[in-house]
């Protein structure tokens, strides 16, 4: 007899990658699909990555690392944080996990039990939600109010006894807004974890990403390499905690994954050592491309309120076009050959609106607009 988990079944598709899926069914039969609906980096993984990879591979550098990760990939993560933001980060206080993913589960596994409440902001990612799900926490979704900001009143007016964790992200997915210094103080000194998904670091055009544990060393960090340094396929990430934590962290890394892959670490290592131009590079690339994107979007009608300061999205108001941002997406995808992500994906504050991703060449995101033009036209 068929028995799924109750909680497996309220989670919700991941709908950026139904969009995704449904694009390359019809590459599949022949037709040519722009790419505007998915948040990967179109670069190559910087040169001195590729190369510390294979030299990892030469060398049978194929086992086991510490549960935690390589040591000398942690006092590079240490050294970064120091560099980037001056805060102090012990190497016995990170988790090196198989991407970004694995390290909000084992925050979440480890702060929450079931019923409890973790905030999160609608809209927000996707996957937030289903995490907490995961872990038989309750999502309790705090609206943005005008020009998608995170507003601490709203916060505080969430918070219960039953309240866990505080989930922020900056620069946020799928808005591009960073949280400003006054927000990252306030929230540091509410008495509740904050879990800080500083994911898209680095990628940043407008202001400076700032890290919560400039704020509070009693935070709870997720990063990773996928978004500054072009290394999704990689699956690099890690978690950055207090150091009370630590014993308990690692005996769920122990059982649940073991450790990172170990040529996937020494990569991660020369990133952090050798990549800064290639980032610098890629931010700038990024930026003509957000410019661009945002003015033509403008042009053609869509609501941008506050413009992208980081990551690579632009969340454009498409209400003057339609209701169902579900229904209008794929029509999109169908009838312009243009893929994007509904708004409703990230919550539902998020209908009405278009998220688009900026992480495509200029020449594909010029040719992804002009046939959204013209099928707006056909409206």
């Amino acid at each position: 007899m068929k028995h799924i988990n109750p909680q497996v079944e309220q989670m919700t598709p991941f709908i950026v990658m139904d969009v995704l899926e449904r694009a390359k069914e019809l590459e599949r039969e022949g037709v040519s699909i722009i790419h505007l609906e998915v948040g990967e980096p179109d670069f190559d993984t910087p040169a001195c990555v590729l190369q510390a990879a294979k030299l990892s591979l030469d060398n049978q550098c194929t086992h086991y690392t510490h549960s935690l990760g390589d040591v000398q990939l942690r006092k590079e993560i240490a050294r970064f944080y120091k560099d980037e933001y001056d805060v102090t980060v012990d190497p016995e206080c990170i988790v090196v996990t198989s991407g970004s993913s694995p390290a909000i589960l084992l925050a979440l596994m480890l702060l929450c039990e079931a019923d409890c409440e973790v905030i999160l902001s609608n809209p927000g990612y996707a996957c937030y939600r289903n995490f907490l799900l995961a872990v038989q926490a309750n999502p309790v979704l705090v609206p943005l109010r005008k020009g998608m900001e995170y507003h601490m009143d709203d916060i505080r007016k969430s918070i219960s006894s039953r309240t866990r964790a505080v989930f922020i992200n900056s620069p946020m997915n799928p808005t591009g807004n960073l949280l400003p210094d006054s927000f990252l103080k306030e929230i540091a000194s509410l008495g509740v974890p904050v879990i800080s998904d500083e994911i898209y670091h680095g990628l940043v055009y407008d202001g400076k990403a700032r890290s919560i544990l400039e704020f509070t060393d009693k935070a709870f960090v997720v990063n990773g390499f996928s978004k500054r340094f072009a290394m999704t396929g990689f699956r690099l990430g890690y978690l950055i905690a207090p150091k009370p934590y630590m014993r308990a962290l690692q005996t769920l890394q122990q059982n649940l994954f073991i450790c990172a892959p170990s040529m996937a670490q020494a990569a991660g290592i020369a990133a952090l050592r050798e990549a800064a131009p290639d980032v610098e590079n890629m931010c700038s690339i990024y930026n003509e491309r957000r410019l661009y994107m945002i003015e033509r979007l403008r042009a053609m009608g869509f609501g941008i309120d506050v413009e992208p300061m980081g990551a690579f999205y632009v969340f454009a108001d498409a209400r003057k076009f339609t209701k169902d941002s579900y229904q209008f997406a794929f029509r999109i995808l169908e009838e312009a050959q243009v893929g994007v992500t509904p708004g409703i994906d990230f919550g539902t504050c998020g209908e009405g609106f278009i998220r688009f991703s900026y992480a495509n060449s200029l020449e594909n995101i010029k040719e992804g607009l002009d046939r959204l033009e013209r099928f707006l036209k056909q409206l």
